[in-house]
């Protein structure tokens, strides 16, 4: 009953300004960790560029969460609005663990395969600020939200390939010289690999939405 009744009140849609500036400074967090991984003498630059972007994105985070706590009648369920805006501030948060490694280990060269992932981070950010205004019409967006999930998932499956060969082509460059120069490039591809999981929490938290409200 109070489901029949809900959808006939006003519902406030400023959360949706909200993923969106969300969703564009995960964005930019994605470019600034694609320059990182170019390398070089302003990769320190970069890094810190990326924790900015993350505590910008910590703050949205908080005004969601506060929104939540405070308006009666919400676009869809709160734990949905919840969990898809944690699961997008994970993924941030998970290029902030990358940029903290490399300035931690002073890395200022990176693996062609790295450079790759970092290009494939930010399709993934760019799908994400795709699907989030698609949430607003969900019955009329449902195969086009379907799509961008799956490409999600698919780059996913990407990131976990080239994080495999790529820990194996560290391997072999340095399985006969520095055991810490293995270390460290393993550290860096393992949480490459975690911002595309990340992203692909964020692409099942739309999928959850979507079958709730259609």
């Amino acid at each position: 009953m109070f489901q029949w009744f809900r959808a006939f009140l006003p519902r406030e849609e400023r959360f949706f300004d909200l993923f969106a500036r969300h969703a564009a400074v995960v964005a930019q967090g994605a470019r600034a960790l694609q320059d990182m991984l170019k390398g070089g003498d302003e990769t320190p630059l970069y890094c810190q560029r990326v924790n900015q972007f993350e505590n910008d994105a910590d703050g949205i985070t908080r005004e969601v969460l506060t929104a939540v706590r405070r308006t009666f009648i919400t676009p869809f369920d709160r734990g949905d609005i919840k969990n898809l805006i944690t699961s997008m501030d994970d993924a941030i948060d998970q290029m902030q663990q990358t940029a903290k490694a490399v300035l931690l280990f002073e890395v200022r060269e990176f693996e062609p395969l790295m450079r790759e992932m970092g290009t494939l981070v930010v399709e993934c950010a760019d799908l994400v600020g795709r699907a989030l205004p698609l949430l607003q019409s969900i019955g009329q967006n449902v195969s086009m939200i379907t799509a961008i999930t799956e490409e999600l998932t698919k780059l996913e499956g990407r990131v976990d390939d080239l994080h495999d060969i790529g820990l194996r082509e560290l391997f072999l460059k340095h399985r006969d010289a520095n055991t810490m120069d293995f270390i460290v490039g393993a550290e860096i591809y393992d949480h490459l690999e975690k911002v595309a999981d990340r992203f692909d929490d964020v692409a099942n938290e739309i999928n959850s939405i979507m079958i709730e409200q259609v």
